[in-house]
């Protein structure tokens, strides 16, 4: 099993040897039951929580709820732009949307599930050591594995109730769907999997798949963050602040912060959200962290004294956009209106949520995973769907 925290290894682990031969039938997964799959009638009202393609060719749905608040929309990311060009001039807007790697085409995906109301981003912390050097790499036990996986993977909605911040543990136990190895351009099966998997084996074409055929939540903006984007985000804002109520040690990750409120540089907050070996709930735990973060992070961003200083704005427009993957949809008033929603989601104006889980180690053949509560998890996804407020 690979992740930030892993030893160098194999980052093709978890495959299933047995190619299918494209002449083959596909054969159904394994008895041991998965994540609910889109269209699966549920009795379930949406409770409380824990914490076929598209005509229009997939580039996300449009319909009168959304439209209602377009102009509300226009008016804040024209604000932002406003403040963009201020602070930086025209030059600074043009390079930064010149800047972007738009190197994911959800258009091309095949068999999608239908658009629901609102917008979903999928954003993804990927263990990608593009842009580290060796000492680099040293200096923040990353280890030397190449290829990406993903540590974090959190499902972020906005629409008419605000924004919706959900975390999908990398270890949930999914159904991936057949795929073909970009590799090899053998074909697969469908078959139960780690989410973690998916982006192992595919990529952020088949976990965006993955993602949608278990939760019937159809993806419009997909987002993917490497190593030295983190890092030298967290540094361009001076670093962010965040309160301990007991020491973290990590030997993998490389974690040693005492108890108590401290700043925390780029090198120490990437320890932080990676480590998980000494929460009590493993992935959850970890997931935890990674929000509690995230909200930090946000706040310090979104301060007056980090946007309107150039030393510290434009540093972190351009760390962040260094190691930035995004789809082939996204443009610069997109990334905006995402950091607004994390920002809002993080910052008592939203939501922060965990999937409902039923079972945190649930024994498969690919080790310990965490299951989710089929008739809780459905009725959340059917809440962002239909952009209800959950619970």
């Amino acid at each position: 099993m690979s992740d930030w925290t892993d030893h160098p290894g194999d980052h093709r682990a978890g495959r299933d040897p047995r190619p299918v031969p494209p002449s083959s039938p596909l054969v159904p997964p394994p008895s041991t039951r998965t994540a609910p799959l889109p269209g699966m009638p549920s009795p379930a009202a949406p409770g409380r929580y824990d914490s076929g393609p598209d005509p229009r060719g997939g580039r996300g749905s449009r319909n009168p709820r959304r439209r209602a608040g377009r102009g509300r929309r226009y008016l804040r990311t024209a604000a932002v732009l406003s403040s963009v060009l201020v602070l930086g001039g025209a030059g600074t807007y043009v390079w930064a949307d010149t800047r972007l790697n738009q190197e994911v085409d959800l258009g091309a995906l095949g068999a999608r599930v239908p658009a629901g109301e609102g917008t979903n981003y999928l954003v993804v912390g990927s263990d990608s050591r593009e842009g580290l050097s060796e000492q680099d790499r040293k200096d923040l036990n990353t280890g030397s594995a190449e290829g990406r996986r993903t540590d974090s993977v959190i499902l972020l909605h906005t629409g008419a109730n605000g924004a919706t911040m959900l975390s999908l543990p990398r270890d949930s136990w999914v159904t991936l769907p057949p795929y073909v190895d970009p590799d090899t351009g053998r074909s697969y099966r469908a078959a139960p999997d780690k989410l973690n998997a998916a982006f192992s084996l595919g990529g952020p074409d088949l976990l965006v798949r993955t993602v949608e055929r278990n939760t019937g939540v159809r993806i419009d903006h997909y987002a993917e963050i490497g190593f030295a984007g983190f890092v030298g985000v967290v540094d361009a804002v001076g670093g962010v602040d965040l309160c301990l109520g007991r020491p973290v040690r990590d030997k993998d990750s490389g974690a040693n912060l005492p108890a108590g409120c401290q700043t925390l540089d780029g090198a120490e907050a990437l320890a932080f959200v990676r480590q998980r070996k000494q929460e009590a709930r493993g992935d959850l735990g970890r997931t935890r962290n990674q929000q509690r973060f995230l909200a930090a992070l946000a706040r310090k961003a979104a301060t007056p004294s980090t946007l309107a200083d150039p030393s510290k704005s434009l540093p972190t427009l351009r760390a962040g956009l260094d190691t930035l993957i995004v789809d082939d949809g996204t443009e610069l008033p997109d990334l905006m209106a995402l950091f607004e929603a994390m920002r809002k989601a993080t910052g008592g104006g939203g939501r922060q949520l965990n999937v409902p889980v039923a079972d945190p180690d649930l024994r498969t053949p690919k080790g310990s995973a965490v299951k989710w509560d089929e008739r809780r998890a459905r009725a959340l996804f059917s809440a962002l769907r239909e952009d209800r407020p959950p619970g």
